[in-house]
């Protein structure tokens, strides 16, 4: 995943807001854009099938093993290592499954969970929310985190008065025009004592975080630390930092998060906790020896930087599980205090009911 690929996976959110008429649509045998999957290794080129996926478990048998659809929510980083692990460890044969990793369509891993035509996929708490509750609700629930806590936060360069979010006064700040996004920074800024509406709001054209903080073509920038915070590190950028996690207890929510189709956890409960072993013992992996797993993922996807990849994956070892009793585990007051933020900010078109969205019923036990 390069740097630019971090700024389109935000910027493909804000389709978010549109993505509930595509998924009716869908559902209802809409055909759905191809995957590309273009600079992957040849194994993860699999389109999805066109069949869908809520039938019996007959129906998804392919000799010895069952097939399983993934979807990325991007091109291949260290948030998704434990899949590529389980699947070079051959955990997922042991399981009974023949798990294809796939990059998504243009309407994103949530559209094609929620058609029926991949059984799991990558997407995050926040970006998730408009599918979760009312009329656009879609039949999709998050079954594992993939990292127990935000990681994003911040980046600005050093010295220049932004440790801290007040100092965002007066400079430019990068902004994916979201209503969540601005509303976060609103919130940070203001309880810092900062004044919001001097923060200079500039539409995000980066595609290379630390190319646009030495150009100074903005002074600070939305990032997830894992990827473009170790790459700025690996570069030599001094930066100034600071993390939403770390400012208020309500913005530590579950990004990334695997999701899974509903009808397939219905129909298929246990195929669906099978693959969650499976990609359990991955991500155990990944935390007990990164280096192993960096080196998995580069062979998986050759693209990658190797360099950036290892040190991406040493910086989320411990971060992975953290302090959750396992891998995957959703803590139901994280993800409902930032759903219920979202709620008393009106932020959605409809309220979001407690406990909606997610479940931990196919985790290991």
């Amino acid at each position: 995943m390069t740097a630019r690929d971090v700024g389109l996976r935000r910027k493909q959110m804000i389709r978010h807001r549109w993505i509930a008429a595509a998924v009716v649509a869908a559902v209802m045998g809409m055909a759905l854009t191809g995957c590309n999957a273009g600079g992957r290794a040849e194994q993860d080129e699999t389109q999805p099938s066109g069949t869908g996926i809520a039938g019996s478990e007959t129906d998804m048998e392919s000799g010895s093993l069952k097939e399983i659809t993934f979807v990325l929510d991007w091109t291949p980083n260290t948030n998704h290592t434990g899949l590529y692990v389980a699947r070079e460890k051959g955990y997922f044969q042991e399981e009974g499954l023949n798990v294809k990793i796939v990059q998504p369509p243009e309407d994103g891993a949530v559209v094609l969970v929620a058609s029926g035509k991949a059984q799991f996929g990558m997407s995050f708490q926040d970006s998730l929310a408009p599918a979760v509750a009312g009329e656009s609700a879609m039949p999709v629930t998050a079954v594992a985190a993939v990292i127990q806590h935000n990681t994003s936060g911040i980046v600005s360069r050093k010295g220049e008065g932004m440790d801290r979010p007040k100092g965002m006064e007066g400079k430019t700040y990068a902004t994916w025009e979201m209503p969540i996004e601005k509303a976060m920074v609103k919130n940070v800024v203001e309880s810092d004592g900062g004044d919001y509406g001097k923060v200079k709001l500039v539409p995000s054209t980066v595609t290379d975080e630390v190319s646009a903080l030495r150009t100074k073509s903005v002074d600070s920038i939305w990032i997830f630390y894992a990827w473009a915070g170790v790459k700025m590190e690996l570069e030599g950028l001094e930066t100034d930092y600071f993390a939403f996690a770390d400012l208020n207890p309500v913005f530590d929510y579950y990004t990334p998060v695997i999701i899974a189709n509903n009808p397939f956890l219905e129909n298929e409960g246990d195929t669906a906790r099978a693959f969650l072993r499976a990609v359990s013992r991955g991500y155990e992996d990944a935390v007990k020896n990164p280096r192993e797993a960096a080196e998995i993922l580069c062979a998986a996807a050759p693209e990658l930087d190797p360099e950036l990849a290892a040190a991406s994956q040493e910086y989320l070892a411990d971060k992975y599980q953290a302090d959750a009793a396992q891998w995957g585990y959703i803590d139901p007051a994280r993800w409902n205090a930032f759903y219920g933020w979202l709620n008393e900010n009106q932020l959605l078109d409809t309220q979001i009911p407690e406990n909606a969205g997610f479940s931990n019923d196919y985790l290991p036990q």
